[in-house]
């Protein structure tokens, strides 16, 4: 595939498609057209994301363009298919799943993306054959939050798959009510997850499991086959890659909600955004969703679960690694990965510059804070950046987000004495600080305006929410109520696997 110069712009009628999943043997996928929708209309578009693949943001208002990615109109190379895969859902085994509702259109190139292609998928194309008890529709709701939250991760520096768009339609889906369709098309390098290797490994058929394995490692690590065991090696990249990751998820508040074996991208990206939440009033043991009834996949637990489905991703890689000896020794990086990952994370949120033996009591003190008094994460980060050394009257923003002002103020005297170790200068440290901690997240609340606004056909709220998390770390004066503490109603919003 040719890709486009540096000023090229592709119409849709020229994106140049092909599907390198579709080469895979006919086992790994059923090949079908998406079901089409009536009357479809633009909702949103990324022109970030359009901008990765050379496409022209002035296609998004094109008959074209909607009726593409409505699943209404296949553009020409492309071989529609659903991947089967399994997986372990909070903790259990779940057995055969698979595209349920999504449909992949293939392969285009992503000259700006990092990789040279990238695979367009289509979520809520219509029912597949992994489509369960499931109708294959998705609705406006849920794909307005994947669509901001994608776009809104990138733009925090965090590695996930991309929105390109939603095209709403009036065809009704049913979910707990009645509710307005959609389709958002999705953007990946793969798609490719955890579970995709479950399934050859509990169907013990290792020859699909090796032909998977290859097309991944060929693809996506082809530096890793002249490693003595490229899967020790696959795995033990995957396994620092997704550590971290949730580093950089537990670094900004952020909790996916979901996080089993088919919901772990082999790319280590966020994928597959469904109950997700960012942190406001903290609670280490706070559950975004709703539907996780034991707390598995709470904010404390992510790493451990992360961890944890690394260790299923090598269970079923066992029959290619050869032996348990060489499989645990390519998963015993996580721990190590994550943690450093993390540490640096946090030092650089803290405005440290420099690493000393006691700062682990410092980063714990401010979390048992944070706890104790339920203090929004974000803003108090951002906050935390105007801290001055030497005037602590200046601390008063920053302290009015904490009900124990007495703890606040101890904790704040051991930072102070911590910043002079290193002679921190309060303008170059501000500076830095906020180019770590956003001043704007995707806060349930801001989406939730969003989507009522948009299920009365304006999308206005979108647009201007997306340009706002597209620059999280800009001051954006002339958006301040985005940044602001949640309002009561928002203690009632709920999100669960449905969502």
């Amino acid at each position: 595939m040719n890709a486009p110069g540096p000023s090229a712009s592709y119409r849709t009628d020229t994106l140049t498609f092909e599907n390198s999943f579709a080469q895979l043997p006919p086992a790994f996928y059923t090949r079908l057209m998406p079901t089409p929708v009536p009357s479809p209309y633009l909702v949103c578009a990324s022109t970030d994301a359009a901008q990765l693949i050379g496409l022209d943001p002035a296609e998004f208002t094109t008959d074209d363009f909607i009726q593409t990615f409505a699943g209404n109109r296949v553009p020409s190379g492309s071989i529609p298919l659903a991947a089967v895969y399994s997986g372990h859902q909070f903790g259990v085994w779940a057995g055969q799943l698979g595209d349920g509702r999504a449909i992949l259109l293939g392969d285009v190139p992503g000259p700006a993306s990092g990789y040279p292609t990238l695979e367009l998928q289509l979520k809520g194309a219509g029912l597949t054959p992994y489509s369960r008890m499931g109708d294959g529709r998705a609705v406006l709701r849920s794909s307005i939050r994947e669509f901001l939250c994608s776009e809104a991760l990138a733009a925090l520096g965090i590695p996930t798959t991309r929105a390109l768009c939603v095209v709403g339609t009036d065809l009704p889906v049913m979910r707990e009510t009645v509710e307005t369709g959609a389709i958002a098309t999705r953007m990946s390098p793969t798609f490719v997850r955890f579970g995709s290797f479950e399934h050859w490994y509990y169907k013990d058929r290792k020859e699909e499991l090796k032909i998977l394995a290859d097309y991944v490692i060929d693809r996506f690590y082809p530096e890793l086959r002249d490693t003595p065991n490229p899967y020790a090696a696959f795995l033990t990249e995957v396994t620092r890659r997704t550590a971290r990751l949730i580093a950089q998820w537990q670094a900004v508040g952020f909790m996916h909600g979901v996080m089993n074996t088919d919901n772990m991208s082999i790319l280590g990206l966020t994928i597959d955004y469904g109950p997700f939440g960012f942190m406001e009033a903290f609670d280490a043991g706070h559950i975004c969703n709703h539907s996780d009834q034991q707390g598995r996949y709470s904010y404390r637990m992510q790493p451990g679960i992360g961890q944890w489905n690394c260790f299923a991703l090598g269970q079923a890689l066992l029959p290619l690694i050869g032996t348990v000896e060489d499989t645990q020794a390519a998963l015993e990086p996580y721990k190590a990965e994550y943690q450093t990952k993390l540490d640096d994370l946090l030092h650089a949120k803290l405005g440290l510059q420099t690493k000393m033996p006691e700062d682990g009591k410092l980063v714990d003190a401010a979390f048992a804070l944070l706890q104790a008094n339920h203090v929004d994460f974000t803003l108090f980060f951002r906050r935390l950046g105007s801290l001055k050394i030497d005037d602590a009257a200046a601390d008063e923003p920053l302290r009015d987000l904490v009900l124990d002002r007495p703890a606040f103020d101890a904790w704040a005297a051991d930072y102070r004495a911590r910043l002079k170790q290193e002679n921190s200068d309060d303008s170059s440290r501000k500076i830095a600080m906020n180019a770590v901690n956003p001043k704007f997240v995707l806060r349930n609340y801001l989406a939730q305006i969003a989507i009522e606004k948009a299920q009365d056909k304006d999308f206005s709220e979108i647009k201007k929410l997306l340009r706002v998390l597209e620059k999280p770390f800009d001051e954006q004066p002339e958006h301040e109520s985005y940044a602001q503490l949640p309002p009561d109603w928002a203690s009632h919003l709920e999100v669960s696997c449905s969502s």
